[in-house]
């Protein structure tokens, strides 16, 4: 999971309700016991009576197929667990050594700004406090909740009304910050509602609703729409037509990505067990990357359980993501600035501090004198001041 729509707004307080196990009753049809007053069977009859309370033993046949039932089970649990060890013993492993003392920020960082700064809810006050809280770090480029889209790639000219009113106080208050429309939708991949980027119209009408933002004065537009399958061919369509606008108007055009695969193929062995593939292969996030200006991973949400296995994560899909995003276009790494504990997300683990020296690690070991490179830092409205100092002693100076 990654930036859905029901996360662009702060979030509901939520509680979370265990459930118990059902329960099975499952009825034996046979009485275990003979009836008491039966009668007895006469020596001379052809079949004798057994003596009451023995029972046979299972047959030969029946043992040899429990045996080897229980052992095609271990077999199966050792098939799955062992390469799970092996690949967060890796994780671990990868958690390990000491960045290079360069690998810091290179002034292209950014963040992801709630819908409260374009709805009229945030004052030129409001626009004051960023701008303090932003002074110092590496943070260039602002990416504002403007959408979300409507499923047929429209977009209501009252969801972005203050838009007209924030882009000029941002860029008094904070020169050469650029403020990008974030938009996005639900796409129709997993369920039957959601945006379909195999319909051409609608395809058409999400760069009609960029053409329309933009003229109300963005520096650029950051599509988000998840969840998007490794290989579609329709987003990457989508994203030709995207930025052959974005270039005509001097505007960056930016996107949220996905993980990449940790192992080989990883997202069609994932989306065959459980229907959401999640990650991209690195062939097609390099597809993504080279469309863009901006490439910005969403590394959190990763069902990692502790903080190192969640870094040396972090620091494989920075050298993965830098591998294959050339050097024309920003890659930027996910930083988490929320803090909830669900599935696929816990907050123990999923830190600043292990996330910025994931970040250092993989920057180190594959490229690191790479300049267009940065973080991004995901969300303003969930983030606390121990997340805002992990950044900046992590990652912006030593």
């Amino acid at each position: 999971m990654g930036h859905t729509e029901g996360r662009a707004t702060e979030p509901e307080p939520r509680s979370e309700e265990a459930t118990a196990p059902d329960e099975e009753a499952k009825a034996d049809g046979t009485d275990a016991t003979r009836p008491e007053g039966e009668a007895t069977v006469p020596a001379t009859d052809a079949t004798s009576a057994e003596p009451e309370g023995r029972s046979d033993p299972a047959p030969p046949c029946r043992r040899r197929r429990w045996r080897w039932a229980s052992r095609a089970a271990l077999a199966v649990v050792l098939a799955l667990l062992l390469p799970l060890l092996a690949a967060e013993t890796a994780l671990r492993v990868n958690y390990s050594g000491d960045p290079v003392d360069g690998a810091r920020t290179r002034g292209r960082d950014a963040i992801w700004l709630g819908h409260a700064w374009v709805d009229g809810r945030k004052t030129d006050a409001d626009v004051a406090a960023l701008a303090e809280q932003l002074g110092g770090t590496g943070i260039r480029d602002l990416y504002v909740h403007a959408g979300p889209l409507e499923h047929d790639g429209t977009l209501p000219a009252s969801a972005y009304r203050n838009a007209r009113r924030l882009i000029p106080a941002v860029h008094r208050a904070l020169p050469g910050v650029r403020v990008q429309a974030w938009l996005g939708d639900v796409l129709a991949t997993e369920s039957p509602d959601g945006l379909r980027l195999e319909r051409a119209r609608t395809r058409a009408a999400a760069v009609a609703s960029t053409r329309q933002i933009l003229a109300a004065g963005f520096d650029g537009v950051h599509f988000d729409l998840e969840p998007l399958h490794s290989g579609d061919r329709n987003y990457l369509a989508l994203l030709d037509d995207l930025r052959a606008l974005t270039r005509a108007h001097h505007v960056l055009l930016s996107v949220a990505a996905h993980q990449i695969d940790p192992l080989p193929a990883f997202h069609s062995l994932w989306g065959t067990l459980v229907g959401h593939p999640k990650w991209w292969s690195q062939a097609y996030f390099g597809q993504v990357a080279r469309r863009v200006d901006q490439i910005a991973v969403m590394s959190y949400d990763t069902m990692q359980p502790l903080q190192s296995l969640y870094g040396g994560y972090v620091a494989q899909q920075t050298s993965l993501a830098l591998e294959a995003t050339p050097p024309t276009t920003d890659l930027l790494m996910g930083l988490p600035f929320f803090h909830e504990n669900r599935f696929g997300h816990r907050a123990s683990a999923e830190t600043v501090p292990a996330a910025t020296r994931g970040v250092r690690l993989g920057l180190s070991r594959t490229d690191a004198d790479r300049a267009r490179f940065g973080v991004a830092l995901y969300v303003d409205f969930a983030a606390t001041e121990a997340d805002w100092t992990a950044y900046r002693k992590g990652w912006v100076r030593p």
